[in-house]
């Protein structure tokens, strides 16, 4: 059995996590809980689990789907508030292709869920156009959006302060 690289203290938290970027004619993939704003599709990365491991079983596990590594895009450290506690994050991004594209719905809206620790998060995930994201539309961490619609070969790093 393996464990999410996910500690809790009495003063913070701090999380280890995997993201995928997946776009397709003009199109990000992304996730959102029901009613909040969208995010990168990913999870926690298991002990002794590779960050590729981890992203081909969160979509197998959340979106039945197949996927391919392309490349790392960003490395990321992200300090937000996660319920009453700050976070300290650290989150790599690859960019991903389907492996067999009749396996998820190619456009429109289709629903999932996820569990982190124990409970069940109820999750929309939706093709969202990327001139949507160049008029304002929010992608949580906001730093990653330049990368997504300009993409380089180059890997970034950023930071993101939201405590």
């Amino acid at each position: 059995m393996s464990r999410d690289l996910l500690f809790r203290t009495e003063e913070f938290i701090f999380s280890y996590r995997v993201g995928g970027v997946l776009i397709r004619d003009g199109r990000i993939l992304l996730q959102r809980p029901r009613e909040d704003d969208y995010a990168i599709i990913g999870g926690h990365v298991a002990s002794f689990e590779t960050t590729a491991e981890t992203l081909k079983r969160e979509f197998a596990e959340e979106l039945h789907a197949d996927i391919g590594i392309d490349r790392l895009m960003a490395v990321s450290e992200i300090f937000f508030p996660w319920g009453q506690k700050p976070c300290h994050q650290i989150c790599l991004y690859y960019k991903v292709k389907l492996l067999n594209e009749g396996e998820i719905p190619l456009e429109g809206v289709f629903h999932g869920y996820d569990d982190l620790g124990g409970e069940r998060i109820d999750l929309d995930f939706c093709w969202v156009p990327l001139e949507e994201l160049r008029q304002g539309t929010k992608v949580y961490p906001l730093e990653l959006t330049p990368y997504l619609l300009n993409e380089t070969n180059e890997i970034v790093h950023f930071v993101s302060k939201q405590v």
